[in-house]
C-alpha cells in the first residue's frame, strides 16, 4: 500500500543574516516554526535490482526530475542505506511554490518518511546522519526532521529544538509576486558592503542573537546534549513546553522578531511591505486590544508573509483586510512538535 505523508509548511520567527562567507554562503540565526498547512507526499517503493525513481505532481511548476528535493532525498537515502528500489513519489501541491514556506524542503523529509515506511527501514541511532543527508538537499530541510519550534544556525541547517509555543492562529498571505532568493542574497551583500558589515562583525551579532533566542524561548537547554527520541525527535522534558504564548508577550519576543530580508526585498517589492502593514493593522479596531496581533513578518525571502494572532476572530479580520486588497491568504495555526509527528502519516478523513 502506498504511504501518504503530510508535508507541513514553516515560517521564520525572525531571520537574521550575516555577511557573505568565503564559500559564498551566509550564516543565519532564525527560529523556524511549523504550521498546520501541508502538501501531501505519497510514496510507493519496493526493493529492486537497480534504483529507479519516478515523480509526479498535480502542479506543473513542480520539477519531476532530479532537480526536485524529494527525488534528491530518496536517492541519497537509498545510497546511504546501500539499498536499491523502485520508487514512485507523488506530490499533491497545496502550498505556494517558492513562497518562503519551506514547501520543497518539507516535501523532501516527507519523501524520506514515506520511503522508510514503504521499505520497513528503521534507522535507529543514526539521527545525526539523517540530518547530514537532509542538509545536502537544502539548508532548511533538517528542521523538518524535528518540527515544532526550532532554532536554526549556520546556513540554517544546524538545528536545535526549542520548547514549543502553544498553538496560535496564523494568516499566510500569498501574493502573486516572485522573489528570487539568490537575488535577495546578492542585494543583501550589496547592503553589507555599503554599511560595512564584515564577516567578523556579523558573527558576533549572530552569536548574540542566538543566545537571546535561547534565553527568550527556553531559558537554555537543561540536561546538555539531547539524544533522538523513539520518533526521531530530539526530546525535551514535558515540563518545558508550558504556556509559551504568554511568553511571546511577556518577554517581548514579538517586538524583536524581524527578518533581515525585508530590508532588501521590500524596496524591490513595495507591495509586500503594504501587505505586512495590512497583517499587523495598527489602525484596525481589534488593534485596541493588547496583543491582538502578535507579529507580522516576511517568511524566509518571501514572497509569503504571515501574521500571528491570539484569537481566530483577529485572524479572520486580517483575512478580510487582505481579501479587500485582492490578496489570497490561508488561515492556519502553528503546529507543535508532538502534533507534527502524530499527524505526519496521512489517513483519509483526517
Amino acid at each position: 500500500m502506498p504511504t501518504a505523508v503530510r508535508s507541513h509548511a514553516k515560517i521564520n520567527l525572525g531571520l537574521h543574516i550575516g555577511a557573505s562567507r568565503a564559500d559564498g554562503f551566509h550564516d543565519l540565526a532564525t527560529v523556524y516554526q511549523t504550521l498546520e498547512l501541508f502538501d501531501v507526499v505519497t510514496v510507493t517503493a519496493r526493493p529492486a535490482a537497480t534504483t529507479a525513481i519516478r515523480l509526479t505532481s498535480n502542479d506543473t511548476r513542480v520539477p519531476t526530475d532530479s532537480r526536485n528535493t524529494a527525488w534528491q532525498m530518496a536517492e541519497l537515502a537509498l545510497k546511504f542505506l546501500g539499498t536499491t528500489a523502485q520508487v514512485e513519489i507523488h506530490i499533491e501541491k497545496r502550498l505556494p511554490v517558492q513562497g518562503g514556506l519551506g514547501a520543497g524542503s518539507a516535501n523532501a523529509v516527507a519523501a524520506l518518511i514515506g520511503l522508510e515506511s514503504e521499505l520497513a527501514i528503521h534507522v535507529r541511532g543514526l539521527f545525526t546522519r539523517r540530518l547530514e543527508i537532509a542538509a545536502q538537499v537544502g539548508s532548511d530541510v533538517p528542521l523538518f526532521l524535528i518540527g515544532g519550534t526550532v532554532l536554526g544556525l549556520g546556513r540554517g541547517q544546524e538545528v536545535y529544538p526549542f520548547p514549543d509555543i502553544d498553538p496560535v492562529w496564523c494568516v499566510i498571505a500569498t501574493p502573486q509576486i516572485g522573489v528570487s532568493t539568490p537575488q535577495a542574497f546578492r542585494d543583501w551583500d550589496t547592503l553589507c558592503a555599503r554599511e560595512g558589515l564584515t564577516q567578523q562583525a556579523s558573527q558576533a551579532k549572530l552569536k548574540e542573537l542566538s543566545r537571546a533566542y535561547a534565553s527568550a524561548f527556553s531559558g537554555g537547554f537543561p540536561g546538555g546534549q539531547q539524544g533522538p527520541g523513539s520518533s526521531g525527535v530530539l526530546p525535551f522534558g514535558e515540563n518545558l513546553a508550558g504556556t509559551q504564548v504568554s511568553a511571546l508577550v511577556r518577554t517581548g519576543i514579538s517586538s524583536w522578531i524581524q527578518n533581515d530580508f525585508e530590508r532588501v526585498v521590500f524596496p524591490q517589492h513595495p507591495s509586500l511591505a503594504e501587505i505586512k502593514r495590512t497583517l499587523a493593522a495598527p489602525d484596525a479596531p481589534e488593534a485596541a486590544r493588547p496583543y491582538s496581533s502578535l507579529v507580522a513578518s516576511l517568511s524566509g525571502s518571501g514572497s509569503a508573509l504571515y501574521g500571528l494572532y491570539l484569537t481566530r476572530g483577529d485572524a479572520e479580520a486580517a483575512r478580510e483586510r487582505l481579501l479587500a486588497g485582492g490578496i489570497a491568504s490561508h488561515l492556519t495555526r502553528t503546529l507543535p512538535r508532538r502534533a507534527y509527528w502524530n499527524q505526519m502519516l496521512w489517513k483519509e478523513g483526517h
